[in-house]
């Protein structure tokens, strides 16, 4: 029809590439620029927003291509590149490039996020391939176990960005099926079985090397990548120990005695370089909370109830790999609800963890004491569960 722009016949293949690790993650997009023909990299500069815009870059193999600038959006830098991302690889699209086209995030965005965003409003016209997050091995536990606000790192996306430098790398770390790793003669081999541990189903791929470029075409399922971040079916690391670093798996089906693990909280988030997974309280039968720890800090949220709590008319409205995760876990008491949480670290005390968070839990006479009697019990996770406006 005359006046509407050309939609291109097959979709615009994209690539997101992100991780806190600058370097590394510039040394990837130059390689796949070199490696794959036609393929070009659009970039979001967010480190100037306290200037008031973002700059966007669009470069290939030769160099830049062109470059703009964006406003922020309600003073938020992350959002003026959700607002910016997709027309720009509309137009991309339109331009018809013979390669993909390669989405190098700032280094505090989040892949998931933008993964989303490119899902959500491609139309058609964007189809994402695969999103690598770049690691330099020897950083991998100084990102880890650093607690500090992305503020203070200069690193926030937003004026309200409350995120820490552990957390942010943690989930660029294990969202992305691929983790894509530069040379570094500092990693050892603690630095390699961390890495292995913390996101076991990756694929670990030396950036050097010829397949990179045939995994940025793997191809990509938003909705699976979600749900396998979802606390109550997340593909969480097996037991494992190797060079130094280990893997506790902890499963138990009795409910956590609310305050005795909340006075716990403390040494349990700095038992680990990582840890989390999902548990339930005696006084919240109902409620699936998630547990993620990473730099010594530790969110604690509501995940949506356990399965167990709904009618049975409900269970037809749940994703079929969550109803598949909650009949691995089924008891015939409690049903879905049990304790699974995951700490992995160096000079991990394997002991000493399980001891604690067994001591946690009812003991014989509470638990036999009967559900009512556990809604009855100190409630200390209401304060930040059950937050006041």
């Amino acid at each position: 029809m005359r006046g509407e722009p050309m939609r291109p016949e097959t979709p615009l293949p994209v690539v997101i590439v992100g991780g806190l690790h600058s370097d590394a993650r510039r040394e990837v997009v130059e390689r796949l620029l070199r490696t794959v023909p036609g393929s070009v990299a659009l970039h979001h500069d967010l480190s100037g927003a306290a200037a008031g815009t973002v700059r966007r870059t669009v470069r290939d193999a030769s160099g830049e291509l062109s470059r703009g600038d964006t406003p922020l959006v309600d003073d938020c830098a992350c959002c003026a590149l959700r607002e910016d991302l997709v027309p720009e690889l509309r137009r991309l699209a339109g331009a018809g490039p013979a390669g993909p086209a390669i989405v190098e995030l700032w280094d505090s965005v989040e892949p998931r996020t933008m993964a989303e965003v490119i899902a959500t409003h491609g139309g058609g016209v964007l189809g994402l391939t695969s999103v690598i997050t770049a690691v330099d091995p020897a950083l991998v536990l100084p990102c880890l176990g650093n607690g500090d606000d992305l503020a203070d790192a200069g690193l926030a996306a937003a004026t309200h960005d409350r995120r820490t430098v552990g957390d942010t790398w943690a989930r660029q770390l294990e969202y992305a099926p691929v983790l894509a790793l530069v040379e570094n003669e500092a990693a050892d081999d603690e630095d390699r079985a961390l890495l292995a541990q913390l996101h076991p189903t990756a694929r670990h791929v030396p950036v050097d090397s010829p397949e990179l470029a045939r995994l940025a075409f793997a191809g990509f399922d938003v909705e699976s990548a979600a749900a396998a971040q979802h606390p109550a079916c997340a593909l969480l690391p097996q037991e494992a120990d190797e060079a130094g670093v280990a893997t506790l798996v902890w499963r138990r089906h009795r409910p956590f005695h609310p305050e005795r693990l909340y006075r716990a909280l403390e040494d349990l988030c700095c038992a680990a370089a990582r840890s989390r997974g999902r548990f339930w309280l005696a006084d919240r039968p109902d409620t699936l909370l998630a547990w993620d720890a990473a730099g010594g800090a530790l969110c604690v949220e509501t995940a949506g109830p356990w399965l167990a709590s709904l009618p049975d008319a409900a269970w037809d409205l749940v994703p079929p790999m969550r109803r598949a995760a909650a009949a691995l876990d089924w008891h015939p008491e409690h049903g879905d609800r049990c304790q699974h949480l995951v700490f992995t670290s160096p000079a991990l005390d394997r002991d000493g963890v399980v001891r604690l968070l067994d001591s946690c839990l009812l003991t014989d006479a509470e638990y036999a004491a009967g559900p009512e009697a556990w809604k009855r019990l100190p409630a200390p996770f209401d304060s930040f569960l059950d937050p006041v406006y």
